[in-house]
This record gives structure tokens, C-alpha cells and sequence, in this order.
């Protein structure tokens, strides 16, 4: 893209469909060999690249071939930044999205899932997904029991549910390109005390967090707000991750809510608001709604009870 030309390259696998989608401005010019080197033989003057999705070998690829005089320059995040705040129908999608999600939760849990094991529960989600309206799930659902759930990326095993444990599982769809996440922490059975107590100070920090969502709030101060309480009840050192990040055509994009972020919530904002306790070898709970930043505070696309559930 430049000050005067609009160019897609591409080759032969996407001529029909770079017809169909690319728009109309742009000059569709279709490579038969080389296409990399011979975007960079076009290249003129100071030129920006995304530094974050070019990789070196390419990056080798485009300096070797680029003409004399031009100057590559890292400019990742500037499509990013475009993609950021959220259109009525970018809103619609996933508000759609995370409806689906809420869907598959609640069928999920009114499954007997004891016995079962973590990867076949992953499957039935994304089969559940798509038989009510997702396109695919947004990444591959995390279903973590016992003892997994204190790895918060835990990846869904051959390990079987048992009765009287944690269940964690993180999961999303895709609508119309746009993605959702959602997370929730259920109990298989009785539980102590301490487990209990440590689902009700998760559930109060996000609870409080969600309620403090709006424009003009940074990141930092958002973070904050459920790590000042998770830290209070003397979990501070079990909650490693930032509270949210951004959602859309990603699962995870701009802004950012942790103790590092730079950036402040505005208007079309969609973000995850997920604190977590994790407590190694024993178990972990984490629960997430997905919100967008509306001009007068926030609205909660996830609609599923947080209150501890028991299921079978």
C-alpha cells in the first residue's frame, strides 16, 4: 500500500478467490514464481513491514531483492491498530460468537462427564460448535480437570474426569470471521473448604474487575482491580498472567489489561476480563467473560452463570 497504488500479489491457489474478496481499489496482480521477490522488486523509497509476521528468512527475501535506495522499516501493529475498534456488525459477530459458546457451556454441562476423558470433551464442543452456528472454534478448547487446571494453557489430554474435582475449560467460536472466549470453572462433585473458598475469591476479583471495565480505564488500572483482591486473599503469587486481552478476527489481539500494558480502553474495545488462581499439582480456577467497551461503561457478552456448578 502506498501513497498513490494499492497492489495484492498472489499466485495461481487464490486467483478466484482474491476476485471475490479483495476489494476494488486495489490492483490484483497475480505472480507465477517468486513472490516474495517480486513484491520486492515493486518496492520504492521508505518502506514499512508488519516485523511481526515476517519471518527472517523472508525478511532476507525482501532485502536482497528490494532495489537500491529502499529503506524496510518495522512497522508491526499497524493493521492491528485498524482492527481495534469494533463496527456494529464486527460487534454483532461476536456477540453471535460467544452466544454459541454460552449454548455449548450449557449442554456441555448437562452432560455426565465423569469417566470421560479431557480430549473426548474437546471434541464434542467443537462438534456441539458448529451444530449451532460456529464456523470452528476460536482455538482448541482447554478442558483441564483436577490437578490440570492449575496449567492455564493446559492442552485437553487422555486424562479421565473424576467425581469431586475442578473442571476448567476455556473455550470459543468463530462467527462470520470473528471470534469469542470464554472460560468457566465447574466442580464435579463436593469439594472442600479451601477449594470452595478459593473459587469465591476468583469469582469476587473478576466479578469486580468486569465491573470496572470502561472507556478511559489503562490497562495497568484494570489489571488492578482483580489482582489487588486475589493478592489480598494471599493468592498473589498464583495469579502469573495479565486479566484480559483483546478479541476479534484473533483470539488474542489489542488492547491488553495486565501490570505492562500501554494501552487505555476506548469505545468498540472487546476484551476477555479472566483472572486466575493456579495452585501446582492441586488445582486451578479461572473464570472469563468476554465484554466490549461501550461510550457509558460496559457491556457482558457471556452469558453463562458464575456462581460454583456441580455437575456429573
Amino acid at each position: 500500500i502506498g501513497a498513490e497504488e494499492r497492489l495484492f500479489l498472489t499466485d495461481f491457489r487464490y486467483t478466484e478467490r482474491s476476485e471475490r474478496e479483495v476489494a476494488p481499489d486495489f490492483e490484483r496482480v497475480v505472480i507465477e514464481r517468486g513472490l516474495i521477490s517480486d513484491a520486492a522488486k515493486r518496492l520504492h523509497g521508505r518502506v514499512g513491514f508488519d516485523d511481526a509476521h515476517t519471518s527472517v528468512k523472508n525478511l532476507g527475501k525482501l532485502t536482497e531483492f528490494a532495489p537500491e535506495g529502499v529503506e524496510l522499516v518495522a512497522a508491526s501493529g499497524l493493521v492491528e491498530r485498524l482492527r481495534r475498534h469494533k463496527d456494529e456488525a464486527e460487534l454483532a459477530a461476536i456477540a453471535e460468537a460467544a452466544r454459541v459458546a454460552d449454548e455449548v457451556y450449557e449442554w456441555m454441562f448437562g452432560q455426565n462427564l465423569v469417566g470421560r476423558t479431557e480430549r473426548d470433551v474437546m471434541l464434542a464442543a467443537h462438534q456441539r460448535m458448529r451444530e449451532v452456528g460456529a464456523e470452528d472454534p476460536s482455538f482448541p478448547a482447554i478442558v483441564a480437570a483436577g490437578e490440570n487446571s492449575a496449567l492455564p494453557h493446559h492442552e485437553s489430554s487422555e486424562r479421565e474426569i473424576r467425581a469431586g474435582e475442578f473442571l476448567l475449560i476455556d473455550m470459543g467460536a468463530i462467527v462470520d470471521g470473528y471470534c469469542s472466549d470464554c472460560t468457566r470453572t465447574v466442580a464435579t462433585g463436593e469439594l472442600d473448604d479451601d477449594a470452595r473458598a478459593v473459587y469465591e475469591v476468583v469469582r469476587a476479583a473478576q466479578e469486580k474487575a468486569v465491573e470496572a471495565i470502561t472507556a478511559g480505564l489503562s490497562g495497568p488500572a484494570g489489571d488492578a482491580v482483580a489482582r489487588d483482591e486475589i493478592i489480598a486473599a494471599g493468592f498473589g503469587d498464583e495469579f502469573g498472567h495479565g486479566l484480559g486481552h483483546g478479541v476479534g478476527i484473533d483470539v488474542h489481539e489489542a488492547p491488553r489489561l495486565s501490570k505492562r500494558s500501554e494501552d487505555t480502553l476506548e469505545p468498540g474495545d472487546v476484551v476477555t476480563v479472566e483472572p486466575g488462581v493456579y495452585l501446582p499439582g492441586r488445582f486451578g480456577v479461572r473464570i472469563e467473560d468476554l465484554v466490549t467497551v461501550t461510550d457509558n461503561g460496559v457491556r457482558n457478552l457471556s452469558g453463562v452463570p458464575k456462581e460454583l456448578r456441580v455437575i456429573g
